[in-house]
Parts: C-alpha cells; sequence; structure tokens
C-alpha cells in the first residue's frame, strides 16, 4: 500500500532512519519548498501525478558478503554484471536496490570513506554536514526540493589528501517495483592532490505505469585534484530521470563527465562543472540515444569563474523510430575568468524520417580576454555508404548498428573497459 507524501510520511521517515532532528527539519523545509515550486518550464511535458509514486521502500539492510545478500537480490545483480564487474576492475562497490544500499564492500586499503550517504550521516555527522547541500540547493527545483524532503541511499565518498585510488569505485541504482520514486543523494569530496574514477550504472524493470528517479550528486574537486565520473544509465521506458549533478573544482583541479543515456522514458540532465578555481579544467562527454516513445533532453554546464580555465564539451545525439535526443547547455565565461578558453562540439545523427534532435545552447563571455567555440552538426545515415555495406552482405540494421558504433567511438574511449563493453551490447539492442 502506497502511503502519500505528507509531513507526518516525512517525519516518520527520518525516525525510521534514526536521523538528527537537524535532518527531518531540513526534510520538512524542503517538503514545503516542493509543494510551492512549479515544474520546470523548459523542455519535455513531465506527465506524470506524484499521488502515483511509490516514495520509500526499504528491501534489506546492507551487507557485505554477496553470501549473506537475499538469493534473488543477489541473482538481478548478478544478471546485470555487476557481480563479476566487482571481481575483475572496481576497488569497491555499493549497490542500492529500491530505496537502500543492500551491498557494499570498499576493497581498497587506502586510507579512504567509502559508504552510503545514509551511513554518512551518522559516523560522520561533521564532515557530512560540511558538505550537504551546499553545491546544489534543495530550494532550485521542484526535484532538488524532492530529494531534500525524502533522499535515502546513494554513496558517501572522501578521499584524503595525497591519495590516489588505482582502481575505479562503483554505485550501482536498481528500481524493480511498479511506479517507485527513487531520490539517491550522492556527495564525493577529492582533497587536494588526489585522484578518484567512479563509475556509475542505473537499471530497472519495465512496467505499465510510471516510476520517477530523482537524485542529487555533489562533488567537490580540490586543488590539483581529478575526478572522473562515468555513468550509463540504462532505464526503462517508463521511468522519468530527472536529476541534477554539480561539481565545483578548485585551482589546478580537473573534473570530467562521461555520461551515457540510452533509456528512461525522459530524461532531463545537465551534469554541471564550476570552475573556481584559476587553470581549473572541466571536461564533458555524453552521449543520448532515444528511440521509440523516448525524449532525453540532456546537455552539460560550464560556468567559469577562475582564471585561465579551460572546458570542453562533446555530446553526441542519436534517435531512432520517433524518438526525440536533445543537447541543452550552457557555457558562461565570466568578467573574473581571464584568459579562460570553452568548446562545444554537439553532433547528432538521426536514423529515419520521423526522429527528431534539437540543440539549444547558451554561450556566454563576458570578458574579452576569453573565447568560445561552438560547433554543431546534423546528419542521416548516408545511403550510399549504407547501401555499399548491404551490398557485402550486411542487413540494413546491421549496417545501421556500424554506423551508430562508429558515431560513439570518442565516447567509448572515455569509458572503463567493462562499461564500453556494456554500452556496444546496449547499442547494439
Amino acid at each position: 500500500m502506497k502511503e502519500s507524501l505528507s509531513v507526518a510520511f516525512i517525519e516518520n521517515l527520518s525516525k525510521k532512519k534514526k536521523e538528527p532532528n537537524w535532518m527531518k527539519e531540513f526534510r520538512l523545509k524542503a517538503y514545503e519548498t516542493f509543494l510551492n515550486l512549479p515544474n520546470p518550464q523548459f523542455g519535455p511535458s513531465l506527465d506524470f501525478s506524484f499521488d502515483d509514486i511509490l516514495y520509500y521502500k526499504k528491501t534489506e539492510t546492507p551487507k557485505d558478503s554477496w553470501k549473506d545478500v537475499k538469493e534473488e537480490t543477489y541473482h538481478t545483480f548478478c544478471k546485470l554484471g555487476v557481480v563479476d564487474a566487482e571481481e575483475k576492475y572496481l576497488d569497491g562497490v555499493s549497490n542500492q536496490l529500491e530505496s537502500e544500499v543492500v551491498y557494499h564492500k570498499n576493497k581498497t586499503e587506502k586510507d579512504i570513506i567509502f559508504c552510503s550517504t545514509d551511513e554518512a550521516l551518522q559516523k560522520y555527522p561533521e564532515l557530512f554536514q560540511k558538505y550537504f547541500n551546499t553545491l546544489v540547493k534543495y530550494d532550485e527545483n521542484k526535484y532538488t526540493a524532492l530529494n531534500g524532503a525524502v533522499w535515502s541511499g546513494g554513496s558517501f565518498i572522501y578521499i584524503p589528501p595525497n591519495t590516489k585510488v588505482d582502481r575505479p569505485l562503483q554505485s550501482y541504482f536498481r528500481i524493480d517495483t511498479e511506479s517507485l520514486g527513487q531520490f539517491e543523494r550522492t556527495i564525493i569530496i577529492v582533497d587536494e592532490n588526489s585522484e578518484l574514477s567512479y563509475i556509475e550504472g542505473c537499471t530497472a524493470r519495465s512496467y505499465s505505469k510510471n516510476s520517477l528517479h530523482a537524485g542529487v550528486v555533489e562533488i567537490f574537486v580540490g586543488k590539483n585534484a581529478k575526478c572522473r565520473y562515468s555513468t550509463i544509465q540504462n532505464w526503462s521506458t517508463d521511468v522519468y530521470n530527472l536529476v541534477t549533478k554539480r561539481a565545483i573544482v578548485e585551482e589546478k583541479g580537473q573534473m570530467e563527465w562521461v555520461d551515457g543515456n540510452v533509456g528512461s522514458k525522459v530524461t532531463m540532465k545537465y551534469p554541471s562543472i564550476i570552475l573556481k578555481g584559476d587553470d581549473a579544467v572541466g571536461n564533458c562527454i555524453s552521449i543520448a540515444y532515444a528511440k521509440k516513445n523516448q525524449i532525453l533532453d540532456a546537455g552539460a554546464k560550464m560556468i567559469h569563474l577562475g582564471k585561465r580555465t579551460h572546458s570542453n564539451i562533446v555530446n553526441k545525439s542519436i534517435a531512432k523510430d520517433g524518438g526525440v535526443a536533445n543537447y541543452r547547455g550552457t557555457t558562461r565565461i565570466t568578467k573574473s575568468a581571464i584568459e579562460s578558453v570553452a568548446t562545444v562540439k554537439c553532433d547528432t545523427i538521426l536514423l529515419d524520417n520521423i526522429s527528431k534532435s534539437d540543440t539549444y545552447p547558451k554561450n556566454i563571455v563576458e570578458n574579452k580576454s576569453s573565447q568560445i567555440e561552438h560547433e554543431a552538426t546534423v546528419s542521416k545515415v548516408n545511403e550510399e555508404k549504407l547501401f555499399y555495406l548491404e551490398s557485402k552482405g550486411l542487413s540494413e540494421e546491421r549496417a545501421k548498428e556500424l554506423f551508430i558504433l562508429g558515431f560513439v567511438g570518442d565516447f567509448k574511449k572515455e569509458l572503463p573497459m567493462e562499461y564500453a563493453v556494456e554500452l556496444n551490447r546496449l547499442l547494439k539492442e
């Protein structure tokens, strides 16, 4: 039975989680804001009812051994390739099913913090409160407010100074329940002279009713530090994927988003980087592949504050069978960001005559010593090349598949090996 979203529900949720009073008050303040904010006034129509969403479902307490996880849960993550990837490629994993982390393991011996966000609130309250809700404010939009009110799960990572994590850390988010809302909160701090590669996967079982994913990610990159955040979301086509992801980068730090969107009914996602420190660098390479009944409105934001900062956005959009794959982005070089450089490149390929892709760029330069370069292309599958491949014995679908794999080649190069393999599989499907 679904419990409607209310003050009583939020107070009970905070009580279940044994949270401090300040968090309960924060949740209530965010809930009040959520009620008063409208849906976004841009992008796709959001045609679902908040009354139909299940806002919290706990499946089991977190375990650090697959032997202790419920058999059904274990088999779910096995089929997704998560268990195998942990053994071969990763230094730590956190797997969330529905509203809570069900399996977590930190395999690296380095002195880092890697745990669920709920656990971090309990174990590291001062560090948690220092960063929580500082980069993505609860009142930014209706869905950051909703996340603030009902957040549950997610990953908390702190990499201390002068520390390099040798292999990636990974989180995987899975929805198995009809009409579920998943509202994880992820906070990552990479301190001075440190490096982290973090990868994320997202999937859901398909139902006839809509589900909602409204996560929030806050990333803090210190002086001379590096962070790479790679994700492939393959939500089922009944999921509204409405997330807010933001990073802030100090002097000579580097932040990279590698962002793949090949699932969901509607996606609105624009990972952003604030280049605060001098000589900071931000890169975002993303792909959106929209098929029938999908609208993927994705892109990136780069805000230059520091001197001599550099940013680069590369966006690949593919649309097929009437799908819509849009790029929406902002690049702003402020008055203080002298001698800064930004580049934006948007490439789109349409695989038929009924699909659609639009570009909505906003490029702003506020000083005369900086520059922005913007390049955009839209093309259809070349009929001559298609005919040539078919004359060699390939089917039309196989020929188009080769076009797609070639088109996203730059994106695949940036992915960890196991995610590049997964992307190939998804594109072939």
